[in-house]
Parts: structure tokens; sequence; C-alpha cells
């Protein structure tokens, strides 16, 4: 059994996504089974909640013992995690109870590589890091084989959509649009499906997904910018996109970590038909 006060209005399962991740892995299953209370009442559905109910998950000890990230790397400065897919940073934030604050995001359906930092000192220099492209992301990503070219560095400006929870790509300067570079080159090829390595030059919200969607090469399983076809054909529902690779090139009291290369353990596999 666990027990959560919620910090602010949302669904029920958005506040799961957001603060536990062993209840969000069986969400549907305590729904179904009414496993989970909220102010004391038994829900049965997705309802809202808002700020200081108290939600029960009676979870199972089996349940709660899942995993929702691995440990990389520590020590007193930098945490370096490997999260599933179905975790949320924020998720993962709250587990970790305040020992560490993330400087970064990833999707939550998407795998890999999060840092997080251990002192407010740290958590600024790596954000910096981060907008200065001191960081090297890469990532590994499952796309429609409709590649022109086999390598190339797509350059674009992207805009957030917030009624919409997505963002627009363009391939012309707009008002509102900011710049973004997303390098690819195509590691292996099966029929319709490449596995692509992808290095982010700039990280912005959802960039993979919408800049190669955009190209007619959308991310495998992706629901939200994916070819709905591709993805029924493979039964994919979850991005298949990876956040691989973590390199750094720092200053100051962070530089024994350059040159180091932290790898995630998840890898992609070629889906059958």
């Amino acid at each position: 059994m666990k027990k959560f006060i919620v910090h602010k209005n949302l669904s029920l399962k958005d506040f799961t996504d957001e603060v536990y991740p062993q209840g969000s892995f069986v969400f549907s299953r305590l729904l179904k089974n009414k496993d989970i209370k909220v102010n004391g009442v038994r829900a049965g559905c997705d309802v809202p909640v808002k700020v200081g109910d108290e939600v029960i998950y009676y979870t199972t000890a089996q349940q709660e013992a899942a995993l929702s990230h691995t440990v990389v790397f520590e020590d007193e400065n930098i945490l370096i995690c490997d999260k599933p897919d179905g975790v949320s940073a924020e998720a993962l934030a709250s587990e970790l109870k305040g020992a560490a604050v993330p400087v970064h995001r990833l999707d939550r359906n998407t795998k890999g590589l999060m840092v997080f930092a251990k002192t407010e000192q740290v958590e600024q220099a790596l954000k910096e890091a981060f907008k200065q492209q001191k960081i090297q992301k890469t990532y590994l990503a499952l796309c429609k084989n409709s590649f022109a070219v086999n390598a190339k560095t797509l350059c674009g400006y992207l805009k957030k959509d917030a009624k919409s929870s997505s963002v627009i790509i363009s391939d012309k300067p707009k008002n509102g649009f900011v710049s973004i570079q997303t390098e690819y080159k195509i590691l292996k090829t099966k029929d319709d499906v490449a596995l692509v390595r992808i290095v982010l030059h700039t990280g912005k919200t959802h960039q993979i997904r919408a800049h190669m969607a955009h190209i007619g090469c959308p991310v495998l399983g992706d629901e939200k910018y994916g070819d709905r076809v591709l993805n029924k054909k493979y039964g994919s529902k979850r991005q298949c996109l990876v956040a691989k690779q973590l390199k750094f090139s720092l200053g100051g009291s962070l530089s024994y970590l350059n040159g180091k290369i932290f790898t995630s353990s998840y890898d992609l596999q070629f889906p059958e038909k």
C-alpha cells in the first residue's frame, strides 16, 4: 500500500504517472480491481483529483518492487539513471524524494538515460551545459524507412502548441518558432523500418519525434506524430526511442566527467509483422 497527497489538480492517471511509477505500470489493473481509493472512496475509473486529496494505492509487494530505474553512475554531484518506458521524469524525481533533481526531461514513453543533480550549484551548471550543447545526447530510434539520404543534419524551426500538447515544425523561420538541429544516420534497415542513430544539437520538446515525422520518417510506435498504419502493422503503441548515450564536455568542478561515455542498457529490435 502507498499513500500520496495530491499536489495539483489532475486526472487520477496523470497524478499516478507523476508520482508513483509502480502504480503507473499497473494502473489499468488497479482501476479494474478498484484497488485505488480517493479520499476513502474506491475508484473504478480515471476520476479527477484536486489539491489536498488523499490517494491510496493497494499495490502488492511484487508490484511495488518493480524497478523504475537503474543507476548508471552516481557520486556526490550527479546521478545518471536508466529508465524504462512508462516512467515519467516527474515520477522518477518524486521517487528520489528530493535527493536529486532532473536537469532535463525524457518523454514518459522514451527509454534511457536521465541526468539528475545532487546540489543546486550542480543543477545550474548542468542546465547551462545542456543549453550550450556541452552535453551530447545520442539516441536510437526505429523510424519509417522513407529516408531520402542515409545521413543528414536536419535544420528547422519548432513551436510549441500548448492547446494540443504538441509541437509544430517549419523549414523556414517564423514568428514564435525556435531553431533546431537534428542529426541522423541510418545504421540498419529491414523492409519499411530503419534503425537510426540521432544526435541532438538542440534539445527541444518532442524534437526528435516531430522532426523525424516532418521529413516523412516518423518514429515507430509514436501515437502523436507517427504513422498510424505502420504502428498498427507492427502493433507498436509506444515510441521506439532510446536515449542511448551521454558524453560530457564540462568545465570547472565537473570537468572530471569529460571523456566518459555513459550508455543505456536498452536497445531496439526490429519488429516482427
